[in-house]
């Protein structure tokens, strides 16, 4: 058989030819195209014996190392503990690079160890820093911190203490494991320190978090490079990222300025353009962009993340519809801006168009989507994906966040039980899926439960952070457990380490004050560390109304005002307490200063979703389709309601007076709720709840009303106001009469 033409030509067919040369053999292992062609080379190589000599057999290990379209670590580790001859170190070095960057680094640890171990050959400046990227990757966990700092001892033993390279890995090793105050000390001994010394530390503090660190150093950087090492790319990129977490639009600029436009990469005018949405300077960023000569899909999601966080909704969605090709992260961009907003019929929309066009919604997506459900209470949608997920769990993984989502749209939704499956069945447990299911149980007045699940988190080892505390707190106050939210504020700081924050110190005024312990109320208000601000001050003016303290009302109501002149709450409040108390030309100073300020009562609104629609209603709305038949129930309710012996509760539950009786209770009838509960009647059919969202706070009437509805119409009525769900059974409510 002649031989072929070129050395590739072996490769092609079911056999490989003989060669002229082993150079000629290991150019074209070099070049091996497929898995297969590998194989075989390997099955030729062991008949001509060229396995006996290391350098070979080091080249078909590394051809299986490195090739990108087919490379096989595992493989190669099986050829390796077959050589007939001890291996050089070249190919130790490529097979423990190849582990390091597989999915199992642990590996090219255990490599390491056996380099150590079994051979004459010492780790050189390749070896440590394959070695230390294994130790630095995620999957090796906690013991990774233990095996970079054993390597960094040797390092210092090793001749090459000083090599740039090393050391280089050294700081991106501690840099990854979250070591960053060793990272700087070693940054600081360095003898030499090259641009990427200066990119991996500033790079590691701005992800840490720790921004300010970050443009020191760029800021240190930038000086030193006048004389040497001078800022590239990678620099500006992380230095933008540190501004735009800290909001330094005025040095973002200066960077701009630093970088100049004729040298921005499409990679950096996009990083320029992220830093200035994120530091709020639409302005920058619109003329940033509007200079662009090249744009990608990035470049124009971050400016539509710009425009919706903005409010500029129309000019988002227009610029949403030019993008030719929307990626998932463009869906995600503008889903997430729709709800962030407060608008999540739109966010629901855009995510049903999504899936009308093939989307495959990742975790970014489904969160967005199930906190516009629990804005909505859209409980048949937030089910289909919860359905969604388990169908798809094989390239869904169910995090935390899912898990997180999935409780507190059920929660808010009115399905308590539901939120309690998923929270039983979760895997992973971190402090914010607890701190929701806390809050859950918390909502439907459950505190006894809610405080009994914070201390389970505590004997699971997992630390409460301050938003625990809130929940855990406002489960106390919906509960009425005085004495157990005056312990957990107590020992928020000295037991757990948390500082207690504002919230919390108006999470504990809302629990005196609702108990009708105004004294102590006023007492920690009095001695707060910190002048009150407007939750405190919020959270007593509402307790007032309740118990109609007119002279504290007022006091709370001036200071909360002084902070925030705009809190059409705050006159609602104070109008529905000289109400109360029968002070109707106080009401109508309060009405007179909310019109004069260009301040309006926010509507009462109520939703129920039936059949995946969401269907609202606002007091004495005639708008529904199907009005007569809800009005037609709605007398039929109040007909019941009075020969029940139910009396409306007419006093001082409106913001003017009305001087007929009949049309306080006319106007008390058509209350948002009582139409959403009319319409529940009419449109669901027993064992289902009615499931209603209200805005606002319910009234006492309306709350009265509801008891008997449900025990004269034997259906159970799950009713959530702003503040927490009430749910009426057999004519009692979860709530206890405390809300």
């Amino acid at each position: 058989m002649p031989p072929p033409a070129t050395a590739a030509a072996a490769f092609v067919g079911p056999t490989i030819s003989s060669y002229a040369s082993d150079h000629a053999f290991l150019e074209v292992l070099d070049r091996c195209p497929d898995h297969a062609t590998a194989r075989r080379a390997h099955a030729r190589m062991l008949r001509l014996g060229l396995l006996c000599h290391p350098h070979h057999a080091g080249r078909l290990i590394a051809a299986c190392c490195v090739q990108p379209s087919w490379r096989d670590p595992s493989y190669a580790l099986r050829v390796f503990d077959h050589l007939a001859v001890p291996p050089d170190l070249f190919t130790w070095n490529v097979l423990i690079r190849a582990h390091a960057s597989s999915g199992d680094p642990h590996l090219a640890l255990f490599l390491f160890s056996r380099l150590l171990s079994e051979t004459p050959h010492r780790p050189d400046k390749f070896t440590f820093p394959f070695a230390l990227k294994a130790a630095a990757a995620p999957a090796v966990g906690a013991s990774g911190a233990r095996e970079g700092r054993a390597l960094h001892g040797m390092v210092v033993k090793s001749p090459f203490r000083s090599d740039v390279f090393v050391l280089n890995s050294l700081l991106n090793f501690y840099g990854a494991v979250g070591c960053l105050d060793d990272a700087r000390q070693l940054f600081d001994k360095s003898p030499k320190r090259d641009v990427v010394s200066w990119n991996t530390m500033i790079t590691a503090a701005a992800r840490a978090g720790r921004c300010d660190e970050a443009l020191a150093m760029f800021r240190e950087m930038e000086m030193e490079g006048r004389a040497g090492v001078a800022p590239n790319e990678v620099t500006v990129l992380a230095a933008l990222s540190a501004c735009g977490q800290k909001r330094e639009l005025e040095l973002g600029r200066w960077i701009h300025s630093f970088v100049g436009a004729a040298e921005q990469s499409l990679i950096l005018s996009n990083a320029f353009l992220d830093m200035y949405v994120k530091c709020g300077s639409l302005d920058d960023a619109e003329q940033l962009f509007d200079r662009m000569v090249q744009k990608d899909a990035v470049s124009m999601t971050t400016m539509l993340v710009g425009l919706a966080k903005a409010g500029n909704f129309e000019a988002a969605g227009q610029l949403f519809d030019e993008i030719p090709h929307r990626d998932v992260a463009c869906w995600n961009a503008l889903i997430s801006a729709y709800e962030q907003g407060g608008r999540p019929k739109e966010s629901m929309e855009l995510f049903r168009r999504a899936l009308a066009a093939s989307v495959a919604p990742d975790q970014v997506t489904l969160v967005a989507a199930l906190s516009a459900c629990a804005q909505m209470g859209a409980l048949d949608m937030g089910r289909w994906i919860h359905g969604y997920m388990n169908k798809n769990h094989h390239h869904l993984e169910q995090n935390s966040h899912l898990t997180t989502s999935l409780i507190d749209m059920y929660s808010k939704c009115g399905d308590l039980e539901r939120a309690l499956e998923v929270f039983a069945s979760a895997g992973e447990k971190n402090v914010f899926v607890w701190s929701a299911m806390i809050a859950g149980l918390g909502m439907y007045g459950r505190g006894k439960a809610a405080v009994e699940l914070f201390l389970e988190m505590q004997q699971s080892r997992v630390s409460p952070n301050a938003v625990a505390f809130i929940n855990v707190l406002s489960a106390c106050s919906h509960a009425g457990l005085v004495e157990e939210g005056e312990r957990l504020l107590r020992e928020m700081l000295p037991a757990y380490g948390v500082e207690p924050q504002m919230e919390h110190y108006a999470a504990m005024v809302d629990i005196l004050a609702r108990a009708g312990r105004f004294e102590a109320a006023v007492d920690l208000v009095r001695g707060l560390p910190v002048p009150p601000g407007a939750p405190v001050w919020g959270a007593l003016l509402g307790a007032c109304a309740t118990h109609g303290k007119t002279a504290l009302g007022e006091e709370a109501c001036g200071r909360l005002l002084e902070l925030e002149p705009r809190n059409d709450g705050a006159y609602v409040l104070l109008s529905n307490l000289y109400a109360k108390s029968g002070r109707w030309e106080a009401v109508g100073r309060v009405r007179k200063l909310m019109k004069e300020r260009g301040l309006a009562k926010e509507p009462g609104r109520s939703s129920m979703e039936v059949g995946g629609v969401v269907h609202k209603f606002l007091a004495g709305d005639t708008s529904h389709p199907r009005r007569r038949e809800i009005y037609a129930k709605l007398e039929e309710i109040m007909a019941m309601l009075r020969a029940s012996g139910h009396s409306p509760d007419t006093a001082g539950l409106v913001l003017q007076q009305i001087e007929e009786e009949e049309a306080k209770e006319r106007a008390l009838s058509l209350h948002s709720e009582k139409l959403a509960m009319a319409f529940g009647l009419i449109s669901t059919s027993p064992p289902s709840p009615i499931r209603i969202m209200k805005n606002l706070r319910v009234c006492e009437d309306c709350h009265s009303a509801a008891k008997l509805i449900s025990m004269a119409y034997r259906r159970e009525i799950v009713l959530r106001d702003r503040h927490r769900f009430h749910h009426f059974r057999d004519g009692c409510c979860s709530c206890g009469d405390f809300w």
